[in-house]
């Protein structure tokens, strides 16, 4: 007995996870292939190698007659060694894409090896999983050695190899990880009927109980929190909405907008629609940052949801029943049916067309001539009102151009009158010219106030004026002698 072989061939099987029977039947093909090399004269049919799965016993026979295997020699033997090597090599590879496309969406535990190009190489045990880049949540880190779960996302067999991707951003992650976290998940008692994600930001699931005993909200939090709190943290700290299902829509689309209150609701089934009507101070709650909550609320209950305030809830529905009021025969029982389809202004009616108000589910079975009217007059009034919001765009942007003009029109004429200054400067000099003539002039008359001077001085001279005074004197006297 060879148990030896029999011990060994156990081991493998066990390690590597490859049936027994597949390994017994490749060291009967590898040791055919040797036989049949050692001896090249003998046909297939003639060779034959038995193992038996009992005893580990070996019979091989060439054209009828027995023959030892260790009599192969050393070229046979090698021979032998590769091909049940290679036989070994890919029985493995395909228990290994066997076993993993088992597990495709499940979660799965690995140790981070290395980083390629971006991707994150995770070891599981008997295989290495590739983790890319877009799997990966954004703003999360891993180092190297770090324990960390996942999903597998795809496994992929290649020749060589067999490719396992993994994904921590997939919607199904958060699934997985309630079917982990949560005992009345795993056990069906709680349903999650739906599930929207942003993976790094946040993330809404809408969960159903099949027990009325049990809560399916309160279930999932857990006393104080402890449930969603794992979950919470497993994602690096994203926040998770936990919604009560309900198979009213109008119901839902409200539980998935929290913790914005809703006032209104809207639907129209023909354009797969949901006008949520939201007072002011509710609004950027409805929204969300950077429109975060609407989108994932769209994304959960399927419908395209437009959150409006109350005032253009109402102006909407004012043009939609003025275009309708100047249809002869549009009586208000007609806008009320239009306006319960959940058309609330008049481009719903121009996109649903004339077609769904003939047919509709709500009734109103008008004559398709009274449809297509309809239809046209709010065509009408939608070009409309788009013109006169392109005109208040205009007036708007000239009224601001307008506060401008001001500042820009003092600056302009600042050239005409740097221009007329430098005129003024050009003609100024011509005037001091004219100035300057004249004072040459008087300058060269200047001798004519010079002679004027002598007799100045002279009679500030007290002598010579006396002497003057005496001469008159002396020949009055003599005269009247």
């Amino acid at each position: 007995m060879n148990q030896e072989l029999i011990r060994l061939v156990d081991g493998l099987a066990r390690d590597r996870n490859i049936n027994r029977d597949v390994i017994l039947d490749d060291l009967e093909a590898a040791m055919l292939s040797a036989i049949r090399k050692a001896n090249p004269e003998s046909g297939d049919d003639g060779i034959e190698v038995v193992i038996n799965r009992q005893t580990g016993d070996i019979k091989a026979t060439v054209d009828g007659v027995e023959m030892s295997v260790r009599a192969l020699g050393r070229i046979a033997a090698q021979t032998a060694k590769q091909v049940i090597i290679q036989r070994i090599r890919d029985a493995e590879r395909g228990s290994i894409y066997e076993e993993y496309l088992e597990m495709r969406g499940q979660i799965v535990t690995g140790k981070a090896v290395r980083w390629e190009g971006g991707s994150l190489v995770v070891e599981l045990g008997r295989v290495e999983a590739l983790m890319p880049r877009s799997e990966q949540i954004p703003g999360e880190t891993h180092r190297v050695d770090e324990r960390l779960r996942a999903m597998v996302l795809d496994v992929k067999e290649h020749p060589s190899q067999v490719k396992i991707i993994l994904s921590r951003t997939h919607p199904d992650f958060i699934r997985s990880l309630f079917d982990l976290e949560v005992p009345e998940v795993a056990e069906g008692i709680i349903e999650v009927k739906a599930l929207a994600r942003e993976a790094g930001y946040r993330t809404k699931v809408a969960v159903n109980s099949l027990d009325a005993k049990v809560d399916a909200v309160g279930a999932c939090v857990g006393v104080r929190g402890s449930r969603i709190k794992n979950i919470v943290e497993e994602l690096g700290g994203e926040k998770i909405d936990i919604v009560r299902w309900n198979e009213s829509s109008k119901t839902l689309i409200a539980n998935s907008l929290r913790p914005a209150e809703v006032s209104e609701i809207a639907l129209c089934f023909e354009l797969g629609r949901a006008t949520v009507v939201v007072n002011e101070d509710q609004l950027s709650l409805a929204i969300g940052k950077r429109g975060q909550n609407v989108r994932l609320g769209a994304r959960l209950t399927g419908w395209d949801i437009d959150i409006l305030t109350p005032g253009e809830f109402n102006n909407g529905l004012d043009v939609l029943e003025k275009a309708l009021r100047k249809i002869d025969g549009i009586n208000t029982s007609v806008v009320d049916q239009v306006i319960a389809m959940g058309m609330v202004n008049v481009l719903d009616v121009e996109e649903v067309g004339a077609e769904a108000l003939i047919n509709s589910e709500q009734g109103l079975g008008l004559e398709a001539a009274v449809a297509q009217s309809i239809v046209i007059a709010c065509a009408e009034e939608a070009r409309r009102v788009a013109a006169e919001k392109e005109q208040a765009k205009k007036d708007a942007a000239a009224g601001a151009d307008a506060k401008k003009k001001p500042k820009s029109e003092a600056a302009e004429p600042v050239e005409p009158a740097a221009a007329e200054v430098a005129e003024v400067a050009e003609e100024t000099p011509a005037a001091d010219v004219a100035v300057e003539e004249s004072v040459a002039e008087v300058a060269e008359e200047a001798p004519a106030p010079d002679v004027c001077e002598e007799p100045t001085a002279a009679v500030e001279d007290d002598s010579t004026t006396d002497g003057a005074e005496s001469a008159v004197s002396d020949e009055t006297d003599d005269k009247n002698e």
